[in-house]
């Protein structure tokens, strides 16, 4: 008898949707080259939304959830990947047309995966995850734009969650000055502790002082909340800065004026983790396990470790603003 495991499906049918745990066995799962046993994934708020019927995450059901993972290969048909590599699969089409990483077991195409970096675990390259790494391609996209520690000050928006908070210790692990913004007063002594210099109220960038331009603050951002929020922050980036786009919780409309970009050079930047292309995505995930390997208290500051059978709550929990940091699944 074919073995049989867990997994968690989001289904739609003439009798509405539901999120439900399933027993499937690997001939269930979808085509692909390389099948993973999988260690760890993650709760990220993109896993949410694909937890209910409006998300507009999902393209097809019933649909295994989990835009990410990380474990064991244990069969290949690419010869670039055999049974025992260690690997990470994050973004692409999980979660929306292929089967995802809530699974013991996932079956993905050879072109989606990256062997995992010596130095870095499963369960570490789940607690970076899509929101880390989104981070990562942040910081090197405000670091190719030619922003140096030297340049003065760096805003990052939405700090206590999961791209936010990892941006702040990346940040300030590369020694930068960082300035946290978060709703969270609870998440204070977090972000100090991750690095930040400052940790700032986010209602004092959600308001509308009527001017096209403020003083200018900061050398660089990096925003996952766009909406206002957004348009208040490249008021006040310094001549030549940049702001680097990951996100929308605070909306998706951005009502601003040229000024910013055309009186004081000001680029926005926007981050596409989910298709980033492969050469790039291996080399930060080396990074990620060298030079911008996070310290031990970092991680635990950042990241806490949830059972599989606890996932419906954290999916909740990640839709109501009830996180802080990351969420790593131990499948």
């Amino acid at each position: 008898m074919a073995e049989r495991f867990p997994a968690w499906f989001a289904d739609r049918n003439d009798s509405g949707f539901r999120v439900e745990r399933r027993e499937i066995t690997l001939d269930d799962l979808m085509p692909g080259d390389v099948t993973v046993r999988v260690q760890y994934s993650s709760v990220n708020y993109k896993d949410g939304l694909a937890s209910t019927p409006d998300g507009k995450i999902v393209r097809t059901y019933p649909m295994v959830l989990g835009i990410e993972l990380a474990g064991e290969v244990v069969a290949s048909q690419d010869d670039r990947f055999y049974p025992g590599d260690a690997v990470v699969v994050a973004g692409f089409g999980l979660s929306q047309t292929h089967y995802g990483g809530y699974s013991r077991y996932a079956r993905v195409p050879a072109d989606w995966v990256v062997p995992l970096p010596d130095g870095l675990s499963p369960r570490e390259a789940m607690a970076i995850g899509v929101a880390g790494f989104t981070a990562g391609m942040a910081v090197e996209a405000l670091r190719r734009h030619g922003t140096g520690p030297e340049d003065g000050p760096v805003l990052v928006t939405g700090a206590s969650g999961g791209v936010g908070s990892v941006a702040v210790a990346l940040l300030a692990r590369l020694g930068y000055q960082v300035i946290a913004s978060s709703g969270k007063p609870e998440a204070a002594d977090m972000l100090r502790r991750l690095g930040a210099h400052e940790v700032m109220d986010r209602a004092l960038l959600m308001g509308d002082s009527g001017k096209s331009l403020e003083r200018e603050r900061w050398a660089a951002a990096i925003d996952q909340v766009g909406g206002r929020t957004l348009a208040n922050v490249l008021k006040s980036i310094r001549h030549g800065g940049a702001v680097a786009l990951t996100g929308l919780v605070g909306g998706s409309r951005l009502e601003t004026t040229v000024f910013p970009f055309i009186l004081r050079g000001v680029s926005l930047i926007g981050i596409d983790s989910a298709y980033c292309p492969m050469p790039l995505r291996r080399e930060l995930w080396r990074r990620f396990a060298n030079e911008w390997k996070l310290a031990s208290e970092q991680w635990s500051a950042i990241a806490r470790e949830i059972s599989f059978d606890d996932l419906p709550d954290a999916l909740q929990a990640i839709l109501q603003g009830r996180v802080t940091g990351r969420i790593v699944v131990r499948v």
